[in-house]
């Protein structure tokens, strides 16, 4: 599973059973950036109905490699979903994964004024693929 973490929303894609493809799956949305309680319960629905055995945390680093304000949430939540799952969670460098899912997003024609209501899941989808495809170049 990956995961793009944001202070109000986490979009979320999933592999298939043979760690091939990434599908974007959902957007899980709060009202308040410190309320994780449903944002954390949902993952945990997701990974018994998907059958997840790792997560994969976009960790939201500066273009110099610096580590930002959100990555340092980002950090925290991965202790949430250790806890909470008890799975492995990597964190995995998204630069420029929301610049690349716009792009999708408008190949695909979704209009500017709609990107917000895919952006998040599309990323997380972006992350997930890159850490797929690298997995898949260690292994080779």
């Amino acid at each position: 599973m990956g995961l793009d973490y944001g202070t109000k929303t986490v979009g979320v894609a999933v592999s298939d059973e043979l760690l091939m493809t990434a599908r974007a799956t959902e957007i899980i949305r709060r009202k308040e950036a410190n309320k994780l309680r449903r944002t954390l319960a949902r993952i945990e629905e997701l990974v018994s109905e998907y059958n997840i055995s790792e997560i994969v945390l976009g960790l939201p680093l500066h273009m110099d490699l610096r580590v930002s304000e959100m990555a340092k949430e980002a950090y925290e939540f991965r202790e949430h979903l250790v806890r909470r799952t008890g799975l492995p969670v990597t964190m995995w460098d998204e630069r420029l994964s929301s610049v690349e899912a716009e792009e999708i997003l408008r190949m695909n024609g979704v209009k500017k004024e709609a990107e917000k209501e895919y952006i998040d899941m599309v990323a997380a989808k972006v992350i997930l693929e890159s850490y797929l495809e690298n997995r898949r170049r260690e292994q080779a």
